[in-house]
């Protein structure tokens, strides 16, 4: 009678670590389910939420950072709708890198060890390499000193123009010849954030969000840098030190290109 009860107890007890079980992966299931539909398809968040009612036929939802907006029908012709993808993605790529290094030099020059000079502003980095020394990586002569501008360009653009020309090529007959074009993922992806779909398929959706707000912020760098002569970091010490003087309103009165 004993062993009956012990073998209906252990029975109960499976049932109900398999319910336990099932009920987390019912959880998690939904909660990928809640993710993708919350980027992804015809029920994806939208430019204007709620009010978004009538958006273009040709915005289904099936790639990242799709809100259904696109008032001058820029991606109507799905091959132009392509290229534009693509541009974008790889513009939004090199935006982030590019507001990254134009703050963390200025970020850098007041620490010890690091002199940077007037190439903390990232305006004036590129000019330093005329002046006698040339330009110092962060300041240090051992990482890359660069003296000659034209052979700074000319390492550039073979080096770029390659990477960029096996990109588009999606890689090379023989090695790596079946890569996304912009996704290629395998070497490309050695932290694996590739590996589970869902999760790859909300990265996509947060680097181009992140991608096209650093695209806008190197715009405010670049109108910024017209406007007072100064860095990023440097305009923002100011206006937090005197919000009512140093603002874009006050620039826009008196506006003279430094």
């Amino acid at each position: 009678m004993s062993a009956l009860l012990l073998n209906k107890s252990s029975a109960l007890s499976k049932v109900a670590v398999q319910a336990k079980s099932t009920k987390k992966g019912a959880k998690a299931v939904s909660k990928s389910s809640s993710s993708a539909n919350q980027f992804y398809g015809p029920d994806r968040n939208k430019w204007l939420g709620p009010y978004s009612t009538n958006t273009p036929a040709y915005l289904t939802g099936e790639f990242p950072g799709d809100y259904g907006w696109d008032t001058a029908g820029l991606s109507a012709d799905p091959e132009t709708f392509k290229r534009y993808r693509e541009l974008e993605l790889i513009h939004a790529r090199w935006a982030l890198l590019g507001a990254l290094g134009m703050v963390t030099p200025e970020l850098l020059a007041d620490e010890d060890g690091i002199k940077f000079g007037d190439a903390a502003i990232w305006f004036k980095a590129g000019a330093a390499i005329f002046q006698d020394g040339g330009l110092n990586y962060l300041g240090n002569e051992s990482l890359i000193h660069a003296q000659s501008i034209i052979a700074t360009l000319a390492v550039q653009v073979v080096l770029m123009g390659l990477a960029e020309a096996y990109r588009a090529n999606g890689g090379s007959e023989g090695f790596l010849d079946d890569l996304d074009t912009l996704y290629p993922g395998g070497p490309f992806d050695p932290l694996g954030l590739a590996d589970d779909p869902d999760t790859f398929a909300e990265l996509k959706v947060k680097e181009i969000k992140n991608g096209r707000l650093a695209m806008f912020a190197c715009l405010g760098f670049f109108v910024q840098a017209i406007v007072t002569g100064k860095g990023p970091i440097e305009n923002l010490t100011d206006h937090l030190a005197n919000p009512a003087e140093n603002n874009a309103f006050a620039y826009a009165t008196k506006f003279t290109p430094q």
